[in-house]
């Protein structure tokens, strides 16, 4: 099985050497996209070898720098495509439980709420409080079990990547791939990750700041996922005469 690991990295300078350091024990091929980082972490990649590196010009988002890497996988001949973020709140020794429980599923998500483990922190209020609302929420509509909705340390078989067609381009990217997940009929795992906040006063920036204003853009995202046209489907036809 041939695996690879996809980090999106935006002004992670403090962190993006050591956690390379540490996913090339597990995972020999590594993707870095590199969303427009302007403290010099884009310097500090071209010191590490033998990378895959996608560069965005600007900052897109979190969700941009995911799609880029979802295109990179489905263009390539990778088994399995493993995402997390470079922050140190994902430990790299988990991505082989990840990959032990892909035998049997198309995605496998790590979840800060699955389990607990001795090294958990406290996650910020409001974060936990969205998460359990937005997740509860998502269960309801789609069927699933999930605990994490937001966790973005995963594993997706290759070919679950050619069922989604992911274009949320900011923090609520993972919303929208669980409402395709689910449409597509996509086998779902969970197993538990450690819940790491290192810096729980970091924040997401501009309006997602608000936590009103970020559940009502969570909300949107799940509202118009629901529409998507996907791989293999096609739109609701028009009833105008003539149209089809």
């Amino acid at each position: 099985m041939r695996v690879l690991t996809a980090i999106p990295v935006y002004n992670e300078a403090k962190h993006v050497h050591d956690v390379l350091a540490e996913v090339r024990r597990y995972s020999p091929n590594i993707l870095v996209v590199n969303d427009g980082s302007t403290d010099g972490t884009a310097e500090l990649l071209d010191r590490e070898p033998g990378l895959c590196r996608i560069d965005h010009a600007a900052n897109g988002g979190y969700g941009a720098a995911l799609v880029s890497a979802f295109q990179f996988a489905r263009a390539s001949d990778f088994d399995v495509l493993v995402t997390m973020d470079c922050d140190g709140q994902h430990e790299p020794s988990r991505i082989p439980v990840l990959l032990e429980a892909i035998h049997d599923c198309d995605i496998v998500s790590g979840s800060r709420y699955y389990r607990d483990f001795r090294q958990d922190t406290p996650a910020p209020t409001d974060r936990r409080f969205i998460n359990a609302v937005v997740t509860r929420e998502i269960n309801d509509r789609y069927g699933l079990n999930l605990t994490d909705a937001f966790c973005g340390f995963k594993a997706y078989r290759r070919e679950a990547l050619e069922k989604l067609h992911i274009t949320e381009r900011g923090w609520g990217m993972p919303l929208q791939l669980w409402v395709q997940a689910a449409r597509q009929g996509l086998r779902v795992k969970e197993i538990g990750v450690p819940r790491l906040y290192l810096d729980p006063n970091r924040a997401f920036g501009g309006v997602m700041n608000d936590p009103e204003q970020r559940l009502a853009y969570y909300r949107g995202v799940l509202a118009a996922a629901s529409h998507d046209v996907l791989p293999g489907t096609r739109a609701a036809c028009c009833p105008c005469p003539g149209s089809c």
